[in-house]
């Protein structure tokens, strides 16, 4: 599709048409035409003469109004008038800007001495370099609509014209566009889009491939280069126009790079295994060991770019549960990490920088997603464990039995057992300790959500503002399998041989408080777990929250986090009545101090 008119989808010339000016066409003309009368000399006033002397006026700059004495006569004339309105504006620029305005305010107009256009040609001629150093770029723009009017070559017309209404244009739309609420330098969400028609039938522009922008910039420019006169004014203004953070060109330049990155998070969730609905494919498992002699051996493995101290948290949990392995891809640098961990037999700390991604033979993926699904991959492929489960490090895992006795009865057949997700209430102080599960873990109706949530339930997915899928321990040695972010995938499917794992629970602490919340908000709606597919018209928890914060700003975050994730004894009661609370203490810092010592409180608040 291009960026053009399709004249075979022209509105019915029979419909009722309805002019947006009064009179149509004709009344547009009379109102322009109205606005041109002359300006009138008195009988002592005349412009300079042709051959003028621009070096003292260059050099004489126009004194305050209080100060000049050009205003100690009367103002006998329309032309005077305008006279004083130029040099008051112009106050503190030189003599030659006042008449450069001057000028252009006469060939505004139907009528004006004969030799004004040729005046105002000559002053671009000889001394563009002074005008573009003194001139503000309104000036300027003003400049080059008189080239368009009274250009003395065809490019001086052409370009000058098609550059009057591409500035015309841009001055309407952004006063609309003040309506909105929003800054010049604020693209709009890529969520909320209008699907109507556009005027004439015009196909809209295609953000992530449409040329229209560059197209229209690049001829300008081209043009310009073919008169010599033009040329300084016409491309200085257009290397402000790219170079202006609050332009549409610039909003629309953010707004594709935006929608590539999160069509690149699409991917990799795709990639890496979402909550969307997909085919199934059946990962063949191997011989299954009886369930009788040791227990299998399980471990972790996570990406993260988290605190020491939350990271210690992680991996404090999981060795309390028995976990043979601890696997810890560093997304940045982390050396306290190293150091802290170095020596421990059962963590494994590695470091994702530069020197691992050659080493392992690609370029760093931009999508996060795509990095965990990788390294987890890896580590897949690597263990020596009978079974790995693929964490973030605000996932924590509970259960009522011991995990590898859980394991050892995971039905022979399956290639992962599933463990389906809790969502933290964020308590004001204390270790955690209530959660609430999905209406469908709780066998309710989705009715029940609008009960519990009752400004923002429509909106959430199970009532959760994370996912509802969970996460999954991975049998090992199966062929050709890699990790996404919620389960194993083979050639590019979600594996579907799987089985709930019973009487565990896997506690996600999304949103531990609302500053947490607050700082995420905007990374989880352009890259993370709130952003939609485009072609998703229904409203979702990330056009909500996006409302929000377009509307109410922090105050509005606030009501949405207090009803929805607070830790509040209304909360919990709406809960309760529909089975949806979860009470469990999950007190991760005495974990800490359990399994690393006294040493872990001062590290991990260093």
């Amino acid at each position: 599709m291009n960026d053009t008119l399709h004249p075979d989808r022209m509105p019915d010339p029979s419909a009722e048409r309805s002019p947006t000016y009064d009179d149509g066409i004709d009344g547009v003309l009379a109102q322009m035409e109205a606005r041109r009368e002359p300006l009138k000399f008195s009988k002592r006033e005349r412009l300079p003469g042709l051959d003028v002397d621009f070096a003292p006026l260059k050099a004489h700059l126009v004194p305050p109004p209080a100060d000049d004495p050009l205003r100690a006569a009367p103002v006998r004339s329309s032309n005077r008038r305008k006279l004083l309105e130029i040099r008051e504006e112009l106050a503190g620029r030189s003599e030659l800007c006042a008449l450069h305005g001057l000028l252009i305010a006469h060939l505004r107009k139907s009528g004006q001495p004969e030799h004004t256009a040729a005046l105002f040609h000559r002053i671009w001629a000889e001394e563009h370099d002074h005008l573009l150093d003194q001139l503000d770029p309104r000036w300027l723009v003003s400049a080059l609509t008189t080239f368009g009017d009274h250009g003395q070559t065809e490019v001086q017309r052409r370009v000058g014209q098609a550059m009057t209404v591409l500035f015309g244009t841009m001055k309407l739309y952004e006063s609309e566009r003040r309506y909105s609420g929003l800054s010049a330098d604020r693209p709009f969400a890529l969520t909320g889009k209008d699907r109507g028609p556009l005027p004439l039938e015009m196909d809209a522009f295609h953000l992530p491939a449409g040329g229209l922008d560059v197209n229209m910039l690049g001829r300008l420019w081209i043009d310009a280069g073919e008169d010599d006169v033009l040329r300084p004014l016409a491309r200085h203004l257009l290397d402000l126009l790219i170079h202006d953070p609050r332009t549409v060109f610039r909003r629309l330049r953010i707004m594709r790079k935006r929608k590539e990155r999160r069509d690149a998070a699409q991917t990799a969730d795709q990639a890496a295994d979402t909550d969307s609905p997909e085919a199934k494919i059946t990962a063949p498992v191997p011989h299954v060991p009886p369930r009788r002699g040791p227990l299998p051996t399980w471990g972790v493995v996570c990406t993260t770019h988290a605190p020491l101290a939350e990271i210690q948290r992680f991996a404090a949990h999981y060795l309390h549960l028995g976990a043979s392995r601890v696997t810890l891809y560093l997304d940045s640098p982390a050396p306290e990490v190293g150091a802290f961990f170095a020596g421990h037999a059962a963590i494994e700390v590695i470091t994702c920088d530069a020197d691992f991604w050659q080493t392992a033979g690609k370029r760093r993926p931009e999508a996060h997603q795509l990095r965990q699904a990788h390294n987890a991959t890896q580590a897949y492929r690597a263990s020596e464990l009978d079974f790995l489960g693929h964490f973030d490090t605000d996932e924590f895992l509970l259960p009522e039995v011991e995990v590898a006795r859980g394991l050892r009865f995971m039905p022979e057949n399956c290639a992962q057992a599933r463990v389906r997700p809790v969502e933290l209430l964020a308590a004001q102080d204390g270790p955690p300790r209530h959660f609430k599960r999905s209406h469908r873990q709780a066998g309710v109706p989705r009715a029940a959500l609008s009960e519990i949530y009752p400004n923002y339930g429509a909106y959430l997915t199970g009532g959760f503002v994370s996912h509802t899928s969970g996460k999954v321990f991975a049998r090992t040695r199966l062929a050709d399998v890699r990790f996404g972010i919620h389960g194993l995938r083979l050639d590019g499917m979600a594996v579907g041989n799987e089985a709930d794992l019973p009487r565990m629970k896997l506690a996600h602490c999304h949103a531990a408080s609302f500053d947490h919340f607050r700082d995420r908000v905007r990374f989880r709606l352009t890259r993370g777990s709130y952003r939609k597919p485009e072609d998703d018209d229904a409203m979702r928890l990330g056009d909500v929250l996006d409302f929000v914060l377009d509307t109410e700003g922090d105050a509005g975050l606030r009501h949405f986090f207090d009803e929805v994730c607070s830790d509040s004894a209304a909360l919990r009661e709406r809960l309760a009545r529909h089975d949806m609370l979860v009470t469990q203490e999950l007190d991760l810092d005495a974990r800490v101090r359990e399994v690393f010592g006294p040493r872990a409180t001062a590290a991990g608040a260093a």
